[in-house]
């Protein structure tokens, strides 16, 4: 049995929602998270510096000894993912799933997106869904302060247990 930690990080702490589900589905792993709470939000800055960021952020989790990387950045998973697939240990993200959660869940085909400058710009959730149902009528509008809203409720909500 491998007992190294899985490694989660995201661009602050709207991370900890994914981190309580792994919790919750994987009880028996260790995990290790990283916010990287000092240069919060990614979303804002421009795709050379966001991937800058989450290179380091992987290898920060790598240099851990990590067997898995998961990351829980929407704006990383949009613009990084080459850089998680190069990883030498498994990666994840969360673009791929939340479009066929998006997918599965539309009635009328239609999809909104609501998401940081980058990750809008990116089109990548668009290209997943569309990828996915290809006759999805996708909406997508950035919202520069959705960030600070999720950062602020996430810090109040720190506590996490195994329970």
């Amino acid at each position: 049995m491998d007992n190294r930690p899985i490694g989660v990080f995201d661009s602050g702490l709207g991370g900890l929602t994914a981190m309580r589900e792994l919790i919750h589905t994987l009880p028996n792993e260790n995990i290790l998270y990283f916010g990287d709470t000092g240069r919060v939000p990614y979303g804002s800055r421009g795709r050379e510096i966001i991937r800058k960021y989450a290179k380091q952020d992987m290898n920060f989790l790598i240099r851990h000894d990590v067997k898995a990387v998961l990351a829980a950045c929407g704006t990383v998973s949009s613009v990084a993912r080459d850089i998680g697939d190069a990883l030498p240990v498994p990666y994840f993200d969360v673009l791929r799933p939340t479009a066929r959660a998006a997918v599965e869940q539309t009635k009328n085909g239609k999809i909104g997106i609501i998401g940081t400058a980058a990750t809008i710009a990116s089109g990548s959730y668009r290209k997943e869904i569309e990828r996915l149902a290809p006759k999805t009528e996708v909406f997508e509008q950035a919202c520069p302060l959705f960030v600070p809203l999720v950062e602020n409720a996430s810090s109040r909500r720190m506590t996490l247990s195994r329970a």
